[in-house]
Parts: C-alpha cells; structure tokens; sequence
C-alpha cells in the first residue's frame, strides 16, 4: 500500500466491515469521515473521542499532535477535557528531546485548557524518527453532538482559514534550505508561521452556539478529501465553486515550486461548516477576526462536483496526501 491514509476502498474492505456493534452506549462508531467516536455515559451525557498520529513531519510535532485531535473534538461540538499520549523514539533519542518535545504539548495544553492524562513512552527499534500519537477526551450533551454526516440538501458550506495551511507549514519547516533557492527568508517565515491557526477551537465553538448540522476539520486528503467525506459520511452530493476555496499566496507558491496540488493538501487549521445560514456565520467569524468564506451548497444524490468557471469536474475519493510526495 502507498504512503499515507489508506483509500476509503481498503478502509471499507479491510477495517470497517471487520467490525461489530455491540455496545447500546456506542452513539458514534467508526465510519468514512467521522473522526470522532461518541459514547453515551448517562444523564444526557457524552464522551467524545478521536485518535491521531503525527507521521509525516518532526517539526511541531509536539503541537501538532495536541491540536490534530483537539480540532477533531471540537469539530463534534465538544469540550476537550484532555488527552492521552503514547511516544515512540528511535533508539538513538536523547532524554532533553524527549523532554523538550512534552515542554511543547504542555504549552499547548495549557493554551486550550486541558490536560495529560496519562500515556505511555517507549524507545523501539520500530521506528526511525518520533512518532507521537494523541487519544483527546471531550465532554458533550447527548443531544448536541455534531456529525461529519449530518449535512442536508439545501444547506451551504462555510470553509475557514486557508486549504493547504498545515502543509504548507510543514514544508516551508521542512524543505527551507531548497526554498531559500527561489524565495527569500520573510516569504519562508510567513509560510513557517501559518501553523500558528492550525487550531479550529474558536470557530467550532462560534460555529456551535450559532447552530450548524455537520462540521468536518480538513486534514490528510486536503479540502477535496474534506469536501468528499462530508458527501459520502452525509449521503449526499455538493457543489463547489474553486474560485470560492481561499488559499494564501505562500500555499500557492510553495505548492507550484514542488508540483502539488493545494486543494489535496493536508490542512490542519482549516474546518468545514454545514449550515442553512451560512452568510450569517461568515460575518460572525469575520468580526472576531477569523476568516470564512461560503464555498458551495449542498445537494441531493452522490454526485460531488468542483465548479471551475464553465469546468465542471467529479471529486473522487481521497487518496495519498500531496505532503508525502515532498516529506
């Protein structure tokens, strides 16, 4: 199999049909485009949970292993409560980069209020770089909870931030020697810097108090992988307008300097909104100074289309994240 999330084919085939439901507690279980799992504790209540790796980078790893999974309990609806930790090194590790690597999750603890709650550290042989991979625990009333799958025909969507911002920071971390070759070191710095709103906490919160049906954080697949899973976790078909999908120009640059596509991506820091007022919701967001713009609408069938002009092209299910052909 190639690099990266596996194809929803193989995911289907080999994961899901494998599993059963057994427990009446289960409110949400595993299935395309739900990143979070809902567990029914009594009294009206939920647990919300989600579980990530961070794999494709050794830069930010500690705060990109917080917020992945953060944003995906926020995407619910939820408030984090904290998260669990296993950390695997590499043999030839030293115990001050282990140190500074929970010195920066802390940090980002803190930011959101929340807390380690436990975990497991290890030196294997298994792996040739870090490999931190986050458990988040959020809190929910039953009846609040908010589904990848719940978009209806009618209703718009509202994207924030930037697609492509996590990859694009990543790489600007990453590969800054060869982009020194064309760009100079502000333009590199501002690319760095857009991990800086990889967190969707703010919005998911404005975005649940305003009232939305389906909410989905963009991350390995990019926007288009996004776009598919709401459509395929929903039942339903979308229309997007390319133009509409806001992209900055450090994305556009570094993704023409590496031959990537941005709008397949992994965009962290980005979220997908679902709701029957979505211009509403974009000045709501502006006016706190977070950027949101409506993309497209929601429509009966399967039938997922990119609007390019005149162009009229079919979204396919995700596959290999653009990230991998440069990381």
């Amino acid at each position: 199999m190639k690099i990266g999330k596996i194809s929803e084919t193989a995911l289907k085939r080999a994961v899901l049909n494998q599993i059963g439901h057994r427990r009446k507690e289960v409110l949400i279980g595993p299935a395309v485009g739900e990143d979070c799992s809902a567990v029914v504790v009594g009294n009206g209540d939920a647990f919300i949970l989600s579980t990530d790796p961070i794999t494709g980078t050794v830069n930010d790893i500690g705060k990109l292993a917080v917020h992945v999974t953060a944003n995906d309990i926020a995407s619910s609806g939820a408030e984090i409560i904290g998260i669990m930790l296993t950390i695997l090194l590499p043999k030839d590790a030293e115990e001050l980069e282990l140190q500074a690597l929970m010195k920066d999750i802390e940090a980002e603890c803190k930011k959101l209020n929340l807390e380690i709650l436990g975990g497991h550290t290890e030196v294997t042989k298994a792996v040739n770089q870090p490999v931190v991979t986050v458990t988040s625990v959020g809190k929910i009333k039953q009846h609040e909870v908010i589904k990848t799958g719940g978009a209806i025909p009618g209703q718009e969507i509202v994207m924030t931030k930037w697609a492509g911002l996590e990859g694009t920071a990543i790489i600007a971390e990453s590969k800054e020697d060869e982009l020194q070759t064309k760009y100079n070191p502000s333009f590199i710095d501002g690319a760095k810097r857009m991990i800086d709103y990889i967190s969707v906490v703010p919005e998911a919160k404005i975005a649940k108090e305003f009232g939305v049906t389906s909410m989905h954080d963009v991350t390995e697949g990019g926007i288009f992988g996004a776009l598919w899973e709401i459509g395929s976790a929903s039942k339903v078909g979308l229309e997007v307008e390319l133009k509409k999908i806001t992209l900055k120009q450090e994305t556009v640059e570094i993704c023409e300097f590496y031959d990537l596509n941005p709008y397949k991506l992994i965009s962290s820091g980005c979220l997908l909104i679902v709701t029957d007022r979505a211009n509403q919701l974009v000045e709501l967001l502006n006016e706190v100074g977070i950027e949101a713009a409506v993309i497209g609408h929601i429509t009966k069938g399967n039938k997922r289309i990119i609007k390019n002009g005149d162009e009229r092209r079919y979204l396919e299910p995700p596959k290999g994240d653009e990230l991998y052909k440069v990381i």
